[in-house]
């Protein structure tokens, strides 16, 4: 396997050191493995690199696929101002930018002309997926990170519809979600010392609003000696730490057998030895099975879910309970998010296309009223809109009670700033 170290030296070398910006437009396919593997030489012997011949193969396949995959989408996704890419139909190409759905100029030649991109494109992806009338969707990443989702006939009536997620290169730290004004620094501070406390968090929002990105920022502050399990239906979690083991689910195949879901999967991270289990995105009676190693010890885990709000959070984790089969009443199932859950970070796109997190939310149990309850630690407030409406102005307001989870920040030794919260107060 080619370490990511040898992959953006190359990376590196055809940018700064040969024409290949310049020539792979006009190149073919053949001509372009040849420039490559020829790009790839000359970096060896100039660098002094033993290259196995395997590893050499799967460099050269790999940048010129990633070349040539894209057809007429490599302009859209070279552009770094632009989110997302949506093919409706040939002549339809949507892209996001700067938060708002526009209407590009990109035009395929036929309906023919997208089959063949999407085919290229789940070559290049190395996925072992297919798409075809058999099995008409696939849910993919591509090496750079962006996540990649194909639906095609008799399950659509337009054609091949094909949507691409790209990876955020300009996100890396918290200082970047602070520049771009998803957050303050009182809030970085607060949800980094969270993460070292290893609470129990939440992050939810709707689609696209940054929920993983948020959660790729912060895990870089889980400690190096922590072993971290992380568990996706599509790879987009890119942790740093040395000791990180990835497990994916696996759709069943033509059969209907071998299918490996979320929850087979956390079920069997129990048995790792997990400091830290992380999960990409928690849709079903995975739920339970989170709550109840958390109770049982597992704490600092991390998990993604689709909710408009805290507490629609809340109560989407309530019905994934409930899923499960399980005869529990709803007041028992309550208690047990209550004291499992530690936090929600709610996180929201706003019209002006900034992505805000708008609730750090406390969740705790209640023992007189007997009732899982939320209480905002951070909340936006939006004070109003710039004359032209283009801009959202508005501020975080910080509730200085102390939340329910202090204890956790005692026992691991974590301080915050003096004043962060008022001492006593609850």
């Amino acid at each position: 396997m080619v370490s990511e170290e040898i992959r953006s030296r190359v990376s590196r070398h055809l940018i700064q050191h040969t024409d290949f910006l310049k020539v792979k437009d006009r190149m073919r396919e053949d001509e372009l493995r040849v420039f490559v593997d020829h790009a790839i030489s000359e970096m060896c012997y100039e660098e002094h690199i033993d290259l196995a011949t395997e590893e050499r193969i799967a460099l050269v396949r790999e940048f010129v696929m990633a070349t040539v995959s894209l057809g007429p989408l490599r302009p859209l996704m070279e552009d770094d101002t632009i989110a997302e890419v949506m093919v409706n139909a040939p002549d339809k190409v949507f892209i996001q930018r700067h938060g708002k759905i526009l209407l590009s100029d990109v035009k395929f030649d036929s309906v023919q002309h997208v089959i063949h991109t999407v085919q290229k494109i789940l070559a290049a992806s190395g996925t072992n997926q297919r798409v075809d009338e058999s099995s008409p969707y696939a849910d993919f990443s591509l090496p750079d990170g962006a996540r990649v989702n194909v639906i095609m006939p008799p399950c659509t009536l337009s054609g091949p519809i094909l949507t691409i997620r790209k990876f955020s290169k300009e996100i890396n730290s918290l200082d970047d979600l602070i520049r771009l004004k998803m957050l303050d620094q009182k809030m970085a501070a607060f949800l980094v010392a969270c993460i070292q406390a290893k609470l129990n968090i939440v992050f939810c929002g709707s689609t696209g609003t940054g929920k993983t990105t948020t959660l790729n920022v912060l895990s870089r502050h889980i400690s190096e000696e922590e072993r971290i399990i992380t568990i996706e239906d599509t790879p987009e979690l890119r942790l740093k730490q040395e000791h990180v083991v990835t497990l994916q689910t696996k759709p069943a195949n033509i059969e209907g057998r071998g299918e490996i879901t979320i929850q087979d999967l956390f079920i069997n991270s129990l048995r790792m030895r997990p400091d830290r289990i992380i999960i990409g995105e928690v849709r079903s009676h995975e739920m339970m099975d989170l709550i109840q190693s958390i109770a049982s010890g597992h704490s600092g885990s991390l998990a993604v879910v689709h909710a408009d709000s805290p507490e629609d959070c809340v109560d989407r984790m309530v019905t994934m309970i409930m899923m499960a089969g399980l005869k529990l009443s709803l007041p028992e199932i309550r208690k047990q998010i209550g004291r499992a859950i530690d936090l929600v970070v709610h996180i929201e796109l706003f019209k002006d296309g900034v992505r805000r997190i708008t609730n750090i939310t406390d969740v705790y149990y209640d023992l007189e009223k007997k009732d899982a309850l939320l209480r905002d630690i951070f909340r936006f407030v939006q004070d109003g809109k710039e004359e032209d409406g283009s801009k959202v102005i508005g501020h975080w307001d910080l509730d200085k009670r102390m939340p329910s989870f202090m204890t956790k920040f005692d026992r691991h030794d974590i301080r915050l700033p003096d004043g962060f919260f008022e001492k006593g107060k609850s």
